[in-house]
């Protein structure tokens, strides 16, 4: 039996919007809209000081039907480096793992695998480096760690900060994934990047993708977020 899987992507700026109000709750509303079963978020931590999540633990439990995964990296954080994994309150991780990504300064990615709608669909969530030397190099990490281990449905997703069409870590990553086409998600007020990208393997179908553009998204970070539904079995 086939099942769809809808994932997104979000830099959430930690939680500062394009009115450069913190607001943790707008972001929660967003991330309600966009409905999805497993999100990548990006920037989900304050970067300086203690790395306190941008979006409270009681709150996301409170206000969403969401659940983060247990990376058990930091205690008062909710990702690692920035990258967090939510997934619906209902979904299992089988396993969860942070990657260390060769930086200048930190930069790392997440991965869990998680079973939803008798489905179980590897991601990996990152941020990749604002240098082009450097997110070469992360990507090649990314795609060494995802070809490792057990062979299972993959979608690896994030601000890979990216801003040519097709060159750099775009043609590292296309050798082994496709993209989903998901559009422009940057500047939130006016997008004219695709910096946010999702990517698959061959043993998932793309359904559909594209940008959640609703007036929250436009306000609740400089980021839109991305989605893609996939159809596993």
């Amino acid at each position: 039996m086939s099942a769809t899987i809808r994932v997104a992507s979000y830099n959430i700026r930690k939680a500062i919007g394009t009115d450069r109000r913190r607001s943790p709750e707008r972001v929660i509303d967003v991330l309600n809209e966009v409905d999805a079963d497993i999100i990548a978020l990006q920037e989900a931590d304050r970067r300086f000081g203690i790395r306190y999540a941008a979006i409270p633990p009681l709150l996301l439990d409170r206000q969403s039907g969401y659940k983060p995964v247990p990376l058990n990296v930091q205690t008062d954080s909710m990702g690692w480096h920035g990258n967090a994994i939510i997934v619906r309150k209902e979904a299992e991780v089988a396993a969860f793992d942070v990657l260390h990504l060769p930086c200048l300064e930190p930069r790392g990615a997440t991965m869990a695998e998680v079973a939803i709608k008798g489905a179980t669909l590897r991601v990996f969530g990152m941020h990749l480096d604002l240098s082009g030397l450097w997110r070469r190099k992360q990507a090649a990490a990314v795609i060494h760690a995802a070809a490792q281990g057990h062979a299972l449905p993959t979608v690896l997703m994030g601000d890979l900060n990216e801003w040519s069409a097709e060159r750099g870590c775009l043609a590292d990553f296309a050798r082994h994934y496709s993209f989903a086409p998901c559009g422009r998600s940057f500047h939130a007020r006016r997008p004219v990047a695709r910096l946010d990208r999702i990517m698959h393997c061959g043993r998932i179908r793309l359904v559909d993708s594209g940008v959640h553009e609703s007036a929250a998204a436009r306000k609740a970070s400089d980021h839109l977020p991305i989605w893609a539904e996939f159809r596993l079995g």
